[in-house]
């Protein structure tokens, strides 16, 4: 089993028809991706890399049925692109473009409340890697050759150090249930808990790698909630630990701003929680490999 996406689900591109689009939608179809189609403005009634082009999220989910969609269209129009899928009925939209500018996104999570909780789309990113369940669809930019299928879950606002994350799993035997990237900007669509609710929720993950980094409130929100609720174990690392307050660090959100923000306090806050903390990025995946021996799981 995996969360959020499998080899059933059918999904658009939004800018399809671009460098961008184009590369990674044959990386994705590659990989297993069921991908129905594409999405670029004045190119309704074309074909692309032998799908149909569609002027509108609309017209392609009805002629389709598409259930989720995956964005690179560029950063000046990517909110009226995440927009348009949610009216769309999108289910289901990863965000990937970089650059968003911030009121942007606050436009977007107003416009997604006037959807039901329950008929509201779930908006992976911005700014992030994506979303794979290893083995039977990708929906993003990761090399999808280092992702062994298991029963670990991963979830990181860096999209580097999920991979990394990935492939040491992997040197130890260890196969990811699915991996998600939240995407590194201050406003973004789900959380760290939003995503550890769902790997609660599944019953054939087994354990949480979550990586995080300075900046923002979302890794304290995620100790409490795993504190709480959580019963699978969660190894967790944090990005920054000598990174100085007030200097932004690679990421848009990555900047130090208020207590509970720097990496030791956020490492101090998850400890009290009793997440296992990994020292340092070499050792995510045997830190992850001690945790699940001595509780006598196979991953």
């Amino acid at each position: 089993m995996s969360i959020l996406l499998d080899a059933s689900t059918s999904t658009l591109i939004q800018g399809f028809t671009g460098r961008i689009g184009t590369f990674h939608s044959a990386e994705m179809r590659e990989y297993g991706t069921k991908i129905v189609g594409g999405v670029t403005p004045g190119k309704g009634g074309t074909t692309h890399d032998g799908l149909p082009v569609f002027n509108t999220v609309k017209g392609a989910v009805d002629e389709t049925g598409a259930e989720a969609s995956i964005v690179f269209v560029p950063p000046p129009f990517a909110a009226d692109a995440i927009m348009e899928a949610a009216d769309a009925g999108i289910k289901l939209c990863i965000c990937i473009t970089d650059g968003i500018p911030a009121r942007d996104m606050i436009r977007v999570k107003r416009y997604m409340r006037r959807y039901r909780q329950d008929n509201r789309m779930r908006l992976i990113g911005p700014n992030c890697a994506g979303v794979i369940s290893p083995g039977k669809a990708m929906l993003g930019i990761m090399p999808g050759h280092i992702y062994m299928p298991g029963r670990v879950g991963i979830v990181g606002r860096s999209g580097t150090l999920g991979y990394e994350a990935a492939s040491q799993l992997k040197s130890f035997g260890i196969g990811v249930s699915t991996s998600v990237g939240i995407g590194g900007d201050p406003i973004n669509g789900s959380s760290f808990k939003d995503i550890l609710e769902l790997f609660e929720a599944d019953p054939e993950t087994d354990g949480v790698m979550m990586i995080g980094e300075i900046g923002g409130p979302q890794e304290a929100e995620a100790a409490e909630y795993i504190r709480d609720h959580m019963s699978k174990p969660v190894v967790a690392y944090v990005a920054g630990l000598s990174a100085p307050k007030g200097k932004r660090m690679g990421h848009a959100g990555a900047i130090i701003s208020a207590f509970g923000e720097s990496a030791q306090e956020k490492v101090v806050i998850l400890k009290s929680a009793d997440v296992t903390i990994a020292p340092n990025p070499s050792e995510l995946g045997s830190t992850m490999a001690d945790i699940l021996a001595r509780l006598g799981k196979v991953a």
